[in-house]
């Protein structure tokens, strides 16, 4: 009898985390905006393999329109995994064919981390807030 109410205890718990995290990862939001010449594109919430395929989207929006500086804002992005990553990774090549560039800002240490363990900082420049990196593009460089 009591190995059953804790099972069936340990089930309401399993199901309630199981709620709680399908809820913050349909919470992925992207906020887009122009301004000196830079987009930069928000991210909140989780970014994985349900949700990549919306910043997919984002960047082929800003690809299509020829918009090439590009800074993405991390302030409010709970988790990232390879699918999300792998976003990053798929276009930038294009961006910087066309002489511009992806630059990573304001990354939890939680987020940074991830981009840290597969190389990323060689290959993005990662900044601590938004100014700077748009003043990165300010200064000349992609």
């Amino acid at each position: 009898m009591v190995g059953e109410l804790n099972n069936e205890r340990d089930r309401k718990t399993n199901k309630r985390s199981d709620t709680r995290r399908r809820n913050d990862m349909s919470d992925f939001k992207i906020h887009h905006r122009e301004g000196e010449g830079v987009n930069v594109i928000e991210l909140k919430g989780y970014l994985d393999a349900h949700t990549a395929p919306d910043l997919e989207n984002a960047f082929q929006q800003l690809l299509n329109e020829k918009r090439y500086r590009i800074v993405v804002n991390f302030k409010d992005l709970s988790y990232i995994s390879s699918a999300g990553l792998g976003v990053f990774m798929a276009y930038i090549e294009d961006v910087r064919k066309n002489k511009g560039d992806i630059k990573l800002t304001n990354m939890t240490a939680k987020v940074f981390n991830v981009f840290d363990l597969l190389g990323f900082p060689i290959l993005y420049e990662i900044y601590k807030d938004e100014k700077e990196a748009i003043g990165k593009f300010k200064d000349g460089k992609k």
